[in-house]
């Protein structure tokens, strides 16, 4: 089993975000995670991540409980074993398109410009690694997120509206380029999301509500 949440409660102060959350997520698997604005999702996505605390229950990847791991050793298991897709993209402006995907191989000391060439031609990047953020349009820029986000291979793929910004044709060739890397690879993936489009893709698609997360009943 990839991931695995056993009885999730996040609080700010002695307000509940969201409590009573359960997940298993297995290799390979796409869930899907919908609900109203406001109940939490992209917080559960950053509990998930190892970018929040939460006040019970656990988090485990792989057997691995992020909730015993200090911070510096989250970090480290998330360059290891996590990528993650925003819906705000997150490129950095002052490094060109093959720079920004290539940070996480950075991170881990890998040097390895044909994996980068090769992840850049799979987004349909091909021959813009030496452009800047401001020259590519948002649908490119997801791209450059996407690939950034599987370049280094991890096991596990958070996705937190990645297709918002986008207009319904870009939209889909985002979530079909999503589905073929996450696909060829045996990622799992978890996306949050506002689209009943996007949602429909999923294998599962669970509805987050304050008392935790149930089987949405109506797909489509």
């Amino acid at each position: 089993m990839s991931l695995r949440v056993d009885d999730l409660t996040k609080r700010y102060g002695e307000v509940a975000v969201f409590a009573h959350v359960n997940l298993t997520v297995a290799d390979g698997e796409f869930v899907a995670i919908v609900g109203e604005s406001g109940v939490g999702k992209s917080s559960l996505l950053n509990c998930l991540a190892g970018l929040d605390d939460w006040q019970e229950g656990r988090v485990l990847h792989d057997g691995i409980d992020l909730g015993t791991l200090d911070e510096s050793a989250r970090a480290h298991w998330r360059r290891q074993a996590l990528g993650f897709v925003f819906q705000a993209f997150h490129v950095l402006p002052h490094l060109d398109v093959a720079q920004n995907v290539a940070l996480p191989l950075m991170l881990l000391g890998i040097d390895d410009h044909a994996r980068v060439d090769a992840m850049l031609a799979a987004v349909g990047l091909a021959g813009l690694g030496s452009r800047l953020p401001a020259q590519l349009s948002g649908g490119q820029l997801q791209r450059v997120a996407i690939a950034r986000a599987l370049v280094h291979r991890p096991r596990l793929l958070l996705a937190d509206e990645p297709t918002g910004n986008l207009d319904p044709s870009t939209a889909s060739q985002v979530m079909d380029l999503l589905l073929s890397q996450v696909r060829e690879h045996g990622t799992s993936l978890v996306l949050v999301t506002h689209s009943a489009a996007a949602a429909a893709r999923a294998d599962r698609v669970l509805h987050l509500k304050a008392d935790g997360l149930s089987e949405a009943v109506d797909r489509h």
